[in-house]
C-alpha cells in the first residue's frame, strides 16, 4: 500500500510539474525587471507604479525597476516595448491613450491589438477639473458658461493629446457647444505650475492635484467617477453636474508581443500579488484609485472592446494629431 501511494504521489508531482508555468520551472525572474512608466516623475501614475514595483520586488526577490518615459500622451512606454525581447524583463504601463493614438495618427506607430502582450489589469484614476482658488468660478456650470460666452479664450491643460483627460474635455465641449483650447503638458507637475502661474485657466488631470485642493490653493469643480470621491464628498461628479460621462481611464501592464505563456502567467501572478499588497493598497486609497483587477484573458478582451469603442468616439469627434 505504501509503495502504491508513493507511485501515485510521484505521478501527481510529475503532472503538476508539467502543468506549472514554464517560467516557474526556469526560475523566472532571475534578473531585474524594467517597468516603463510613460509619465513624468511625481505624478499619480508614477507614485502608484513605484509602490507597485516595490511590492513586486519584495515578493519576487528581484528588483522591479521603474523607468520614466514621459511625453507623447503616454505612448512612449508602449513604443519602447517594440524593440524589447519578449522575455518578461521589460514591461510597461498601458494607458488607454495607447489604444487611441494610432487612430488619430496619420502614420500609426504600432497596432495596439497585435504588437503587445497584455498581462494584468490594475486600477483606474480619479479625474477632475481644477481651477485656481481665486478664480471666479465656484461650480463647473459657471466655468462652462464662461467658456460658452468667451469662445476661443479659455484654455485647459492635460497630460497630453489623446489621453482620457483630453478626450473627455472635448466630449464636454461637443455636448455644450464650446470652443476652447487644449494645452498638452508632460505630466501633472507641469500642469500645476502652468495653472498656478496663470498660464492656463483650468486643468483636467488625475488626483495629483489633491493636496493643492486640500491646501486651499486650487478649487475642485468636479470629479469624473461613478460616485463622489471619498476625500472630496462635497464635490459633484460630472453626471451630477449635468454631463452624462464617467471616466476613470483604467490601465494595466503589458509586454512585447509573442511572450511565452508561462512567463505571462508568472508576471500576472507576481503583479496581482503586488496589487493586493497592503502597502500598495494604502497608496491607492490615498490617491482615490480603485482596484480594477482583470486577469490576462479578461484584460485582453477588454482592450479589444475598448479599442473599438474609442475608435468610434474619436472618429465621431473628428480628432486628429
Amino acid at each position: 500500500m505504501q509503495t502504491h501511494l508513493s507511485r501515485r504521489a510521484a505521478l501527481a508531482l510529475g503532472a503538476a510539474a508539467l502543468a506549472a508555468p514554464a517560467a516557474a520551472q526556469q526560475g523566472f525572474p532571475n534578473r531585474p525587471i524594467r517597468l516603463f512608466i510613460p509619465w513624468a516623475p511625481g505624478g499619480t501614475t508614477d507614485v502608484e507604479l513605484r509602490a507597485l514595483c516595490q511590492a513586486a520586488s519584495q515578493k519576487s526577490g528581484q528588483t522591479v525597476i521603474p523607468e520614466n518615459t514621459p511625453g507623447a500622451g503616454g505612448i512612449l512606454g508602449a513604443q519602447k516595448l517594440l524593440s524589447e525581447r519578449p522575455e518578461g524583463y521589460a514591461i510597461a504601463q498601458m494607458p488607454v491613450s495607447v489604444l487611441r493614438y494610432p487612430v488619430m495618427a496619420q502614420r500609426p506607430p504600432f497596432d495596439p491589438l497585435t504588437d503587445f502582450t497584455y498581462i494584468v489589469h490594475l486600477t483606474g484614476y480619479l479625474f477632475g477639473v481644477v481651477v485656481r482658488a481665486e478664480a471666479p468660478w465656484q461650480t463647473l456650470g459657471e466655468f462652462l458658461d464662461h467658456a460658452k460666452t468667451n469662445p476661443g479664450k479659455v484654455n485647459y491643460g492635460t497630460p497630453g493629446v489623446g489621453t482620457s483627460l483630453h478626450i473627455t474635455m472635448e466630449r464636454i465641449a461637443a455636448q455644450k457647444g464650446l470652443d476652447w483650447t487644449h494645452v498638452p503638458f508632460r505630466g501633472v507637475s507641469e500642469n500645476m505650475q502652468a495653472l498656478l502661474g496663470g498660464q492656463i485657466d483650468a486643468v483636467a488631470d488625475s488626483s495629483g492635484w489633491s493636496q493643492l485642493v486640500l491646501d486651499g490653493k486650487l478649487r475642485l469643480l468636479c470629479t469624473w467617477g461613478e460616485r463622489r470621491a471619498t476625500r472630496f464628498p462635497n464635490v459633484p461628479t460630472l453626471r451630477e453636474a449635468g454631463i452624462d460621462i464617467v471616466s476613470a481611464s483604467p490601465y494595466g501592464l503589458a509586454g512585447p508581443k509573442n511572450m511565452d505563456p508561462g512567463v505571462v502567467r508568472a508576471l500576472h501572478d507576481l503583479f496581482k500579488a503586488a496589487l493586493e499588497d497592503p502597502a500598495h493598497l494604502a497608496v491607492l486609497e490615498r490617491l482615490d484609485m480603485p482596484v480594477m483587477y482583470k486577469n490576462t484573458a479578461d484584460y485582453t478582451a477588454f482592450v479589444r472592446q475598448q479599442y473599438e469603442e474609442d475608435k468610434a468616439m474619436i472618429q465621431k469627434l473628428g480628432l486628429r494629431l
